[in-house]
């Protein structure tokens, strides 16, 4: 085998095509047909089965992806009691410069090659965000599951943990402890804003946040309250509007605010749409962005210094963020006996 093995792999793609008949339906028999190998090894290699040897993986998910195989996940289903699909519950949302788009491409990528398929299943504003949740549990039409938009006391990681159920989340819950998750630290990125903004003589803040019900935007509120006074920073956190609101929204109620409390000389964002609705609002009023006012904020695709080149950003990598959640769920599937997998990445002062 280890010699034909060997042909095979120095084969071009053509040839390897060229060995699946007209109109024939590509099997694990016809990836043993060409590669040589034992159905059984075959079968276990596009399992990612950890007794099957690196190159041989590689191998037959080549020719794999080359013949166009795809598994019979009735099939798969019926023998193993599994889907080999994970699914990402979304919220659904119009907003193109989110990281819903980033962290599906990310995950895409990690499950690339393995027996694993993703499913994207939105949720809307409108609906209970537990109702995707259940019915992929109850129907049982996926292994694992990857959310994001965590609340402390988030009821679908609650009903997951219920039902013994493998899952990540983008974001941190009271119970993080006991799942696996990927976070990005807020409260540093707020100190770190805060630090920077003092640094540029700046001391009247006022913050845009996420939705305060989420555990992101109360890291953010943490950050405030723990380093704000300490630095001489006084800071108004808006009530009327967060950043997942429409850029109208925003852009009038910080119109507005400014009008109120001319004062401000700073803003910090959670989000690219907040922030340039912010500077909209800005230069409506006059105001000098980078001269007598900042805006401090984040973004998951490096494009704000391309509308405005004095605003200050740190980049949220949502790329890793997707890869870690992707090889968590997997660990959970394949290996449930080691440690759940759980990252908070920590922002590191930027030099402005």
């Amino acid at each position: 085998m280890k010699r034909m093995a060997s042909e095979v792999a120095k084969t071009s793609d053509d040839e390897i095509r060229q060995q699946v008949g007209a109109g024939e339906t590509p099997t694990l028999k016809t990836i043993s047909r060409i590669s040589g190998m034992a159905i059984a090894t075959v079968s276990r290699a596009l399992s990612d089965a950890p007794d099957i040897g690196r190159d041989t993986k590689i191998l037959v998910n080549r020719i794999a992806n080359i013949i166009g195989y795809v598994p019979n996940r009735a099939g798969v289903r019926l023998r193993t009691g599994r889907t080999n699909v994970i699914s990402l519950v979304l919220p659904a949302e119009s907003d193109v410069m989110t990281n819903a788009g980033r962290l599906t491409s990310s995950i895409a990528e990690e499950l690339r090659g393995t027996q694993f398929h993703l499913n994207i299943l939105p949720w809307f504003p409108d609906e209970d965000p537990l109702r995707p949740i259940k019915y992929i549990v109850e129907t049982h039409s996926s292994d694992a599951v990857i959310f994001n938009m965590t609340e402390p006391d988030d009821k679908r990681v609650a009903y997951l943990l219920k039902h013994d159920f493998p899952f990540a989340t983008h974001g941190r819950t009271k119970w993080c402890d006991d799942h696996a998750y990927y976070d990005y630290d807020n409260t540093a990125f707020i100190k770190n804003a805060l630090i920077n903004l003092k640094a540029r003589g700046r001391s009247n803040v006022l913050a845009v946040l996420p939705p305060l019900h989420q555990y992101y935007a109360q890291d953010m509120v943490r950050g405030l309250e723990q380093y704000a006074d300490g630095l001489g920073i006084n800071y108004r956190i808006s009530k009327n509007v967060n950043s997942d609101q429409p850029s109208d929204d925003i852009r009038h109620w910080v119109a507005r605010r400014l009008e109120k409390s001319p004062k401000i000389d700073a803003i910090i964002c959670s989000s690219s749409k907040g922030a340039i609705a912010s500077i909209v609002a800005i230069e409506e009023r006059d105001r000098l962005l980078g001269e007598d006012i900042d805006v401090y904020t984040k973004e998951v695709v490096p494009i704000l210094k391309t509308f405005r080149q004095n605003i200050i950003v740190e980049l949220e990598d949502v790329g890793d963020a997707g890869r870690f959640l992707a090889k968590a769920v997997k660990r959970q599937l394949q290996h449930p006996e080691q440690e759940l997998m759980q990252e908070l990445f920590v922002p590191t002062d930027i030099q402005i």
